[in-house]
């Protein structure tokens, strides 16, 4: 049919992950991937909201190549709204929120990118109503409820990341930034961190979703097809670690560890499925792993590549 383009099975398996994870799929659902994609994505719709964040979970979303997020948003996922990407602006796109609030509309997917302000939502204000400013907060906990299934992307959505970390002078955290399960903890939210996701591990559980396939977790509740191992588990340095050669300075040969890389520390599968179409990876480029993936960071105190400003 003219105009749509279906997922190719190369591009299915892509999504789930990989060979390994095609293996968990039955043929069948193979076979009819593509027609049951389709289907069900245009009769799914998807409110993706941003919360405290840097948007940078949306741009390595708008990086992803394979297929590319054009092809996923327009033939295969019913984006409804999107606060960078959308067409719609002021009250014709707040109307679109709000009348799934006001329909008590049980059947879209909220995704939710960046933490929830929990001291005051003058924090984080998402459009208006009646003339007021009304908080994200609001959004989630009202959408949240009634959502078929919610998707927190991003380490600030998913553990509270860089908003959430204390102040060193005074303690505790000015604007209280929360997770999305902290804010919805009668919900299973589905964890996709990260600084950023990569974009496979949203399209791929974005699709796993909109396909009613609910992704195997872990004590996080992050999807295990891509966070299972630890970075040094597929380190391209892992024999570096093995034979004990260790880098003194930033360009030297060798594990990184000493110099901070948190890769025995992070789960996810980077070293494996690299960054920009498969070119490189954090410790493949030399820079250490940051640990964006775990609870812990950006406070991961003395272990990470992170030293404390003194003074």
């Amino acid at each position: 049919m003219k105009g749509r383009r279906f997922l190719k099975r190369r591009e299915f398996i892509h999504l789930m992950g990989g060979f390994g994870a095609a293996l968990a799929f039955p043929n069948v659902l193979l076979q009819g991937c593509k027609k049951a994609l389709y289907k069900a994505g245009k009769q799914t719709p998807v409110i993706w909201l941003q919360g405290q964040s840097c948007s940078g979970c949306s741009v390595s979303l708008l990086n992803s190549i394979d297929p590319d997020i054009a092809s996923v948003i327009t033939a295969h996922i019913s984006l409804n709204f999107h606060q960078t990407i959308s067409f719609a602006t002021g009250d014709t796109a707040i109307n679109i929120i709000r009348q799934a609030v006001e329909n008590k509309r049980d059947d879209y997917i909220l995704v939710v990118e960046g933490s929830i302000p929990s001291k005051s939502d003058l924090y984080c204000t998402l459009g208006e109503i009646d003339g007021h400013h009304k908080g994200i907060r609001e959004w989630v906990e009202e959408l949240g409820s009634r959502a078929r299934a919610v998707v927190a992307v991003g380490t600030c959505a998913t553990y509270g990341g860089i908003p959430a970390a204390e102040l060193r002078a005074t303690g505790g955290n000015p604007t209280g930034a929360q997770s999305v399960a902290e804010i919805l903890p009668q919900k299973t939210v589905i964890n996709v961190p990260g600084c950023p996701p990569h974009p496979d591990w949203m399209v791929g559980t974005l699709v796993q979703v909109v396909l009613k396939r609910r992704p195997r977790l872990d004590e996080y509740g992050r999807p295990l097809l891509y966070f299972k191992d630890t970075v040094h588990d597929n380190c391209e340095r892992l024999q570096y670690y093995k034979q004990e050669v260790f880098a003194e300075k930033w360009g030297d040969e060798g594990c990184l560890y000493k110099l901070g890389c948190l890769g025995i520390d992070t789960n996810c599968d980077i070293p494996k499925r690299k960054w920009l179409g498969g070119v490189n990876s954090c410790t493949g480029s030399g820079s250490g792993c940051i640990g964006c993936t775990e609870p812990a960071f950006p406070d991961t105190g003395k272990r990470g590549l992170y030293e404390h400003k003194k003074g």
